[in-house]
């Protein structure tokens, strides 16, 4: 199937409006912005990349997770790391199936193994391959591309752009249904242009006060709402300071399910002292809070 017949195809459409994409999002336990919201809808309709940045622990990972679940597709994920190459994301050949092939008709001529063994019966695909191959539509997560090297972000233009792969050995592999695509980073190096071309981008930064305290009672919502304003009033303070890590959204709920597991009312200097570990993740974050809160040691 070429690119060009993916393009006339016609695609299942999940969402209605950008209303719809909140309120199933919402359904999947994910509160997103309405330039979240706006961004998932073009991306659906458009058939577009996202390439979503901003502070570790905002919810980029989240946000496809929620993608695959409020439009039933399956998610295959990509998780990046230095290192990661062609064999690992897209696919590579089952070398010690081959050799046991290549012994055993060790009486053949090269040619007509050779023509036998570089088959689907030997290819391994990884998630790349998967997402392109898939009988079902599928939400493609490749997650903190930034620490991976510069050339897997050649290996994903040929994806991005027509949604298809190429195997030297077997030919041109085109997608059946266009996948959602949602490409994370953190911004530790600088992704290149090209691969910026091909995507709608999306800034996720922490949520503003309300957003999240919204969030708070979604996952812990026996929590009294004075208490949950106090933990977002002093998470966003933590924030504000000198720290090797600030506390994300999602430690923002373990704090608030914390409190709630500990029966706590109310943010006094004993309960913060003793779970200061559940925000902050090192000692000297840890030391500069409870400075700046005036806490005992």
């Amino acid at each position: 199937m070429s690119a060009d017949s993916l393009d006339a195809m016609p695609e299942p459409t999940a969402f209605a409006d950008v209303e719809d994409v909140s309120r199933q999002l919402a359904e999947v336990d994910y509160l997103a912005s309405r330039q979240i919201a706006t961004t998932v809808l073009l991306a659906e309709r458009l058939g577009r990349p996202i390439l979503v940045e901003g502070p570790a622990g905002v919810g980029k990972t989240a946000l496809a997770k929620a993608m695959a679940a409020a439009t039933d597709r399956e998610l295959i994920r990509l998780q990046c790391y230095e290192g990661v190459d062609e064999a690992r994301a897209l696919y590579e050949w089952n070398h010690a199936k081959q050799l046991l092939r290549i012994t055993a008709e060790r009486d053949g001529g090269w040619d007509e193994v050779r023509s036998d063994v570089f088959t689907e019966e030997f290819l391994l695909p990884r998630p790349l391959l998967r997402a392109v191959r898939s009988e079902r539509p599928v939400v493609l997560l490749v997650d903190e591309l930034d620490k991976a090297d510069e050339e897997l972000e050649g290996l994903l233009l040929e994806l991005l752009s027509d949604f298809q792969v190429t195997i030297p050995e077997l030919g041109t592999v085109a997608a059946q249904s266009r996948p959602l695509v949602v490409v994370t980073s953190n911004a530790t190096r600088e992704l290149g242009e090209a691969l910026r071309r091909r995507c709608l981008f999306l800034h996720v930064d922490y949520p503003d006060a309300e957003l999240e305290q919204r969030i708070v009672h979604l996952h812990a919502p026996d929590l009294q709402q004075e208490l949950a304003t106090s933990i977002v009033r002093v998470v966003r303070s933590l924030r504000d300071g000198s720290l090797r890590k600030p506390p994300s959204v999602s430690e923002t709920v373990d704090w608030a399910r914390t409190l709630l597991t500990l029966g706590a009312t109310e943010l006094d200097e004993q309960v913060v002292g003793s779970t200061l570990g559940v925000l902050l993740k090192h000692q000297d974050d840890i030391e500069s809070a409870r400075a700046a809160m005036k806490l005992d040691a």
